[in-house]
Formats: structure tokens, sequence, C-alpha cells
């Protein structure tokens, strides 16, 4: 058992782990038992130092004791020799004798000339030096006890800043301030204001506010991704980028950061460069905040492909997420911030948005907030998109925040076959299983160009449609098309055959379509009742 002392001085045990031999910790429990370890080993440090305190304190105290002794018993300098000492017994015998003496002296001897004068006056001036030795003894015993209360009270004083000197030295000492125990962390904690408790202290010891989880992965450079922002390998450099207060439009002191080496194609399939992680912190006073990714040739951020827009105070907080295209701003994505995790006042937060066949996904940690779905034509061949974070708003309206890293890499997709609970996802998340989405292609607005457009694609898929051909849907004044297959492996097929001429993903079931699967599954089952009731 391991010593433990509580704020009244008493002593307690810290019961020990008990493990089974063949027990093998996560890491997480591996923190928690190393954490553990550090908190007795403090525990026993500051045991010592109480103990030191205590030891201190009786020396004075020893000490105050022998020098009031000394003073005591030192001969008086004002007393005549052989007239008595400073001890204040043998002076109070003294008077006790002296007094009688000379009443008696007076009383039976009346008057006796000069000698009994002399006697009476030597008998009234001794009993007036034995009157002021006793009140000048009270004195001294005041005295004496005040310079002793005062000598504990600074051994005490003393003791207790040994104590803080030792243990801010610890506290130096080691990993930081973070693993030490609880007697220790005391102080430092009421003047931060962080969470306490054993978890928070492994969590702020694993993961600084300024760097990316382990458990994300996410180093300056590795084989699926690397930091890109800040450039400089400065560990020391943790104050990030924050919205300069000069500021009077979006662009001016804008961060922008490069993402190089995108891939459309690949990222379309969940491979090659297809996921942002930003590390940031967003004071609670900001009103918000926002990011903007666009491609090559956006004209100065005229085009933007993904818009992201935290806004606290706009209709009881929420976030938008919205595209422009030719200046203009689309119909935006709107997310009631409670239905997010918190944003403003974190101490630092990690936002992380993956593009996918299906669009931009926003995840907060694991929870995938929202989904901006593809609106306009992401670039065709490999190239280098662009993350910029706007000084202020388009009226000028100061932005507030700080970016401490951002990460860029491939991740597996991380919404999963199922994201209905996320805004911005369809309604049915059902597949179709012979319709193919055929997207990345160029505007088209008249007659003519959606009839030429249906014959190439029906030319191209002729193969996969069986007797009666494929059917192709092409809307106007849009940049994808729809081809609906013989059957589900004829559309496995073509998307795996044609991969290289189009840009495909299968497509949703439409709301008509989900309705007219219900009504049919409906009879269905309506029927098999009826039958199973002519039976009985």
């Amino acid at each position: 058992m391991a010593p433990s002392v509580n704020g009244s001085g008493t002593t307690k045990a810290l019961p020990e782990p008990q493990l089974p031999p063949d027990f093998e910790p996560t890491p997480e429990e591996k923190s928690l038992l190393d954490l553990f370890a550090k908190v007795k080993d403090s525990e026993r440090q500051a045991a010592k130092i109480r103990e030191k305190a205590a030891k201190a304190k009786l020396d004075a105290a020893n000490k105050t004791f022998r020098e009031k002794q000394e003073r005591e018993n030192a001969p008086r300098e004002d007393l005549p020799p052989g007239g008595g000492g400073s001890n204040k017994r043998s002076r109070k015998h003294k008077k006790k004798k002296t007094k009688p003496s000379a009443a008696s002296s007076s009383s039976e001897f009346g008057v006796f000339g000069g000698g009994s004068d002399s006697q009476d006056s030597d008998s009234s001036s001794e009993g007036n030096s034995d009157d002021n030795s006793d009140s000048d003894d009270d004195v001294d015993d005041e005295e004496k006890r005040r310079i002793a209360k005062e000598s504990e009270e600074d051994a005490a004083e003393k003791a207790a800043a040994e104590e803080e000197r030792l243990r801010e030295e610890m506290m130096m000492e080691g990993t930081g301030a973070e693993e030490m125990g609880p007697l220790l962390m005391k102080k430092r904690r009421k003047m931060h204001g962080s969470a306490t408790g054993l978890i928070a202290s492994v969590e702020a010891a694993s993961t600084p506010p300024h760097e990316f989880s382990k458990s994300l992965n996410m180093t300056r450079i590795s084989l699926k991704g690397r930091i890109v922002y800040p450039q400089r390998n400065d560990p020391g450099d943790i104050e990030g980028w924050t919205p300069p207060e000069y500021a009077m439009s979006p662009n001016e002191g804008a961060l922008i950061v490069d993402l190089p080496d995108f891939e459309s194609y690949m990222a379309q399939r969940g491979k090659g460069n297809n996921t942002i992680a930003i590390k940031f912190h967003a004071p609670q006073e900001s009103r918000r905040f926002s990011l903007n990714i666009v491609g090559p040739g956006h004209q100065d951020f005229y085009d933007v492909l993904f818009h992201f827009n935290p806004r606290q105070r706009h209709r009881g907080g929420q976030l938008v997420v919205n595209d422009k295209q030719e200046g203009i701003w689309g119909q935006g994505v709107n997310v009631n911030l409670n239905q997010c995790p918190q944003f403003f006042g974190r101490i630092s937060q990690t936002l992380i948005i993956q593009i996918t066949g299906e669009g931009f996904d926003v995840f907060m940690g694991e929870r995938h907030c929202c989904r901006l779905e593809h609106r306009t034509q992401l670039p065709p061949a490999r190239c280098k998109l662009q993350l910029q974070f706007p000084s202020t708003d388009d009226y000028g309206s100061p932005e507030n925040w700080t970016v401490y890293k951002v990460w860029w890499g491939h991740k597996e997709v991380m919404s999963g076959n199922d994201a209905r609970g996320a805004a911005g996802v369809k309604a049915s998340p059902a597949l179709h299983p012979k319709k193919i989405f055929v997207s990345g292609l160029s505007k088209i607005s008249s007659e003519s160009e959606v009839d030429a457009r249906r014959s190439e694609l029906e030319r191209d898929f002729r193969k996969y449609g069986g007797v009666i051909g494929p059917t192709v849907t092409v809307p106007t004044n849009a940049t994808f098309a729809f081809v609906e297959v013989e059957s589900e492996r004829q559309a496995d097929l073509a998307m795996t055959e044609m991969v290289s001429s189009y840009r495909m993903s299968r497509a949703r079931l439409t709301r008509h379509e989900v309705q007219q699967q219900n009504k049919g599954q409906h009879v269905v089952a309506s029927k098999k009742r009826a039958d199973s009731s002519e039976w009985d």
C-alpha cells in the first residue's frame, strides 16, 4: 500500500491495482496505470515535504525554548554584586524574608537613633527593589511569550515557503505539470480553470490543444498524407493563424493553403487524397468563421466548390454549407448548432471534410454533421485544390477563430452506407439496382444538345441494356444524366468497363420509386395473408 496524505495531515493507503496475470492493458488503460503510479509517487513526495516542514517547526520551537532558558539563567547587570540574581523564585523568597524583618524592627525598637533609621531605609529600599523586579519579570515573561510565538510563526512560514518551492520544482520536472498527481496539481488547476479528473489529465497530457489526436494518425509526413499548414517543422510554434484586425474584405489577409495531388476520379471511389482535417479554436465570443474549397480557375474565389460557415448568433445558431457559382451563392444547407458538437468555446476542435462520390461530408470528431452534395463539376484531371480561410464575411464583418494545423491526405470513407442522420443527405438512401448516375458532363441548355447527349449515352451503354436497350434521362441545364440498364449485374459490369470514359456511381431511388416499391411490397404482403386465410 502507498501512503496518501489528506488535508488534515492524516495518512491513508491508496489501493494497489489488482490485475490478473494474463492481463494486457490497452493504450488508454496503460496511460491510466502510468498516471496512477505517478500519483502514488507524488503523494509520497508530498508526505516527505510535510514531514520535513513538521521537523523544521519542532526544531524552531526547541531553539526558542533554549533561548528562553538561557535568558532566565543569565545574571542581571542592574543588580549589585551578591545582591540577588535573575532567578524569580530566589527574589520572591528574599522578599518574604526581608519584609517581616523590617516590620518587626520598627514595632519593637521604635526609634534607636541612626541605626534604626538606617535599617528601615535599607529595608524600604530592598522592598522597593523586589517590587520592581516582580513587575520586570512579568514584562519579561510576556515579551518571551511574544518572541516565542513570532518564532513559531516564522518557522511555519519558512516551512510553507520551502514546501511551495519544492512543489514548483517537482511540477517543472518530468513530462509536465499535467501528468503530476492531484495534490501537486491543485494550485495549477485553479490558475488555469481546466477540467479536473483522472481522464481529463490523461487527455490533456496525450493531446495538446494544437495537435491532432494520436488516434487519427495525422502526422506531419506519412504514407497517407501530411500536414500542409504550418509548413515549417517547429514544435514550439503553436500560435496558429487568426484573421487580422485590419482586414476589410474576405481576401485581405486571408490564409490560403494548397491541397496538391487531387484526383476527383480517385476521391469519388474512396481512394487517393480525399480528406481535410483542421485543428482550430473558436472562442466563446466569436460570432462566426468560415472556409472555402476551390479548384483551379476559381477567378479570385468567384467560384467555390464548398463553403463552410458556423454562425453562433444567426437564428439561434446555425451551420451553413453552400457553394458559389459565378459569384452567386446557391441554396444553402442549414443545420441547427444544437444538433452538432460544440463549435464555440472549446479549447480546440478537429473539423474533418471528406470528398466522396456523393459530395462534401462534414465531421466533427466522429459525428457526421452534414453533407453538401456535388453541385458543380469537380476538376476532371489531377490538380491542386486550395483551402481559403477568409478574414471577413462578404460584408466586411470580422471573423474570429484560430487555425492551428491543416492535414491533407487519404482516409477511408467515414459516412458509411447509411448517412440518413446527416443534414443535406437525400431522404431515400436506397440505391437503385439498375440505374447509373453519370456526372462530370459539360453543361447543356438547348434541346439539340439534350438529344445529342442522349444518343451518345444510348450508343455507349447499348450492350448493357438488353433487348430494348438502356433508358437514358438527360435533364436540361445540368451536368449529369441517368442511365438505366437491363439488370443489376449489367449495371455493375458497366461501371467496371466504362470507368475510363465516364464518372459514374449508383443512382438513388426517387421518392416516387420508393412509394411504388413500398406499395408493391404492401400488395404482396396482403395477397400472402389472403392466401393463408383461405387455406385455414
